[in-house]
């Protein structure tokens, strides 16, 4: 997407004009078109004679051409096009019926049975489990390592057995880690690891992961891109090489997104960069403030200066977003609990990138197997002083579209809830 001149176009003006070609918003014959690709609903597709039938078959594994309504039309095409478009070197992308669907086709995509996966040990916990479960009754050995450890994550890599893939997240969607991405993603494919992120987080506007190394990038599309709560979506952008695999493997396990939820994820991406742009605003002073509270242990929002990671998202990254974590300082569950219930623009429940704000107390102890929580590397403190072992009680924020200072209201009236009892 470029203009005259040949030079690319702005991101909000790439969300605005992607998915969008004639031949998905216009009908042969008629004069004009329509602005969005119209809901296509389908299971069966018609051929004129016998002999377009068998043409069809014999070309049904090219993009873009009817076949059988599970090989898609229009509506989804011109979404995977869309999300390709914006993933800067991607040669396709697919669709899956949900984030935990997306990892689990990458997956089975590139591993093979006797091959290690190797997963980051902040990753999302399904990450995780999948690793650990159905990979393993395939024959594949999960083992987790350490992203903020390069040396370390080199040494894994140069252990006898064959690696089959090394799984990121940058940044883990619970302590919002930034790792090395460009350095980790060497190492591995100089080990003839694939090379997969999870990047629902920023995004294909906000951290172009296949010019830092990666092979595909997972997108959780019920977050962002569908940006209203009411999809489950996700999707793999990756290079030729990894896209011909995604898609073989996609078919055979009967991957497939309805139409209208193609279609609501297409109305969602227009709007993705002014929603991420306020979301990441309101974010940063929310995070600001509660940086100031005596409650809070510390704040960890790589967009934050001074925070955990920022360095490497200002070397790397060109946006975010409204997720990021505080820790509580010295309190416990309980405590916790108080403030979250007495929350009232912050609804409690999973997921993130909505128009709405959430509050979710979460964990990460429990989802960790390398990275001890809290940490004893002095990461994730104040001025890089640490976390003592009393404060390890956190809650993650999704900031939406709501007014800042009302959230920081509402936060304030939660605090006084945690102290005076409830």
């Amino acid at each position: 997407m470029t203009d005259p001149n040949g030079r690319k176009h702005r991101t909000a003006t790439r969300v605005v004009e992607a998915g969008r070609r004639r031949q998905w918003t216009s009908v042969p014959d008629l004069a004009g078109g329509v602005v969005n690709p119209p809901v296509w609903r389908a299971s069966t597709h018609l051929y004129e004679n016998c002999a377009a039938l068998k043409e069809a078959a014999a070309t049904s594994n090219e993009d873009g051409r009817f076949f059988y309504g599970r090989r898609g039309a229009p509506t989804q095409w011109a979404l995977a096009d869309a999300l390709t478009g914006l993933e800067e070197g991607a040669f396709g992308t697919m669709l899956y019926p949900s984030g935990v669907a997306a990892i689990t086709g990458a997956y089975l995509a590139v591993c093979r049975p006797g091959e290690r996966l190797l997963i980051a040990d902040n990753a999302y916990d399904p990450s995780r489990s999948i690793g650990t479960g159905l990979m393993a009754s395939y024959g594949v050995k999960a083992e987790f390592f350490d992203p903020l450890d390069v040396e370390g994550f080199r040494g894994l890599c140069a252990r006898e057995g064959r690696i089959g893939a090394v799984l990121l997240e940058a940044p883990g969607s619970l302590t919002l880690e930034i790792c090395d991405v460009p350095a980790l993603a060497a190492i591995a494919r100089d080990a003839g690891a694939w090379v997969l992120i999870d990047n629902t987080w920023a995004g294909p506007t906000g951290f172009s992961a296949l010019a830092h190394g990666c092979d595909g990038v997972i997108t959780a599309l019920t977050k962002h891109v569908g940006g209203h709560s009411d999809l489950m979506m996700g999707s793999v952008s990756g290079t030729e090489r990894l896209y011909h695999r995604l898609r073989r493997t996609a078919q055979q396990l009967g991957h497939v997104v309805s139409p209208d939820d193609a279609a609501l994820a297409l109305r969602g991406l227009r709007t993705l960069d002014l929603r991420l742009r306020q979301e990441s605003a309101s974010a940063l002073t929310v995070a600001r403030w509660l940086r100031g509270r005596p409650e809070v242990a510390a704040v960890l929002c790589p967009m934050l200066d001074g925070a955990p990671g920022h360095d490497l998202w200002k070397r790397d990254f060109t946006g975010g977003c409204g997720l990021f974590t505080f820790v509580l300082k010295g309190r416990d569950a309980a405590a916790r609990g108080r403030l979250i219930d007495a929350l009232r623009l912050f609804g409690i429940g999973y997921s993130w990138g909505g128009f709405e704000s959430l509050a979710l107390p979460v964990d990460p102890g429990s989802c960790r197997s390398v990275r001890s929580w809290p940490p004893r590397d002095g990461w994730g403190g104040p001025d890089g002083g640490g976390l003592d072992g009393s404060d390890r009680f956190a809650v993650r924020l999704s900031i939406g579209l709501e007014d800042p200072a009302d959230l920081i209201a509402d936060l304030d009236h939660g605090f006084a809830a945690m102290e005076n009892g409830g």
